[in-house]
């Protein structure tokens, strides 16, 4: 590790933009979390420099989309070729209504609607991906 500078990490961004055919954004997360690994490495007295000094990690803007209204109705009147299949398109449906990750849907039960102090009835759930 204390052989990491900064012509390294230029060297590994090439790497994963490359060789590993990483997108611009991915490559951005990727150097993200090699930064903070190397923090943790300074913080703990292992490196002394910052090979990360002069390096800037920048994300693009991603313009995501959405579907409209027409095309949630066509995916809801699709006829799927089995019940797995509908249960899957069911749960994408109930994901794009609620804003849910599709593996926060995916893990609910009866258990996690409850009525709130405002009488109405909720979900509640803690995310996955960020508990």
């Amino acid at each position: 590790i204390k052989e990491i500078t900064p012509m390294f990490i230029t060297d590994f961004e090439l790497y994963l933009r490359t060789a590993c055919k990483c997108g611009y954004n991915t490559t951005a997360k990727f150097m993200q979390f090699f930064k903070r690994i190397i923090i943790i490495a300074r913080n703990n007295g292992i490196l002394v420099n910052d090979p990360f000094a002069n390096y800037k990690i920048r994300l693009e803007k991603v313009d995501r989309g959405y579907l409209t209204e027409d095309e949630i109705t066509i995916i809801l009147k699709k006829k799927m070729v089995s019940e797995r299949l509908e249960h899957v398109r069911d749960l994408f449906i109930f994901a794009c209504f609620t804003g849910l990750a599709y593996i926060d849907v995916a893990g609910l039960t009866q258990d996690n609607i409850r009525k709130s102090f405002d009488g109405n009835l909720w979900i509640m759930t803690k995310r996955q991906k960020t508990n």
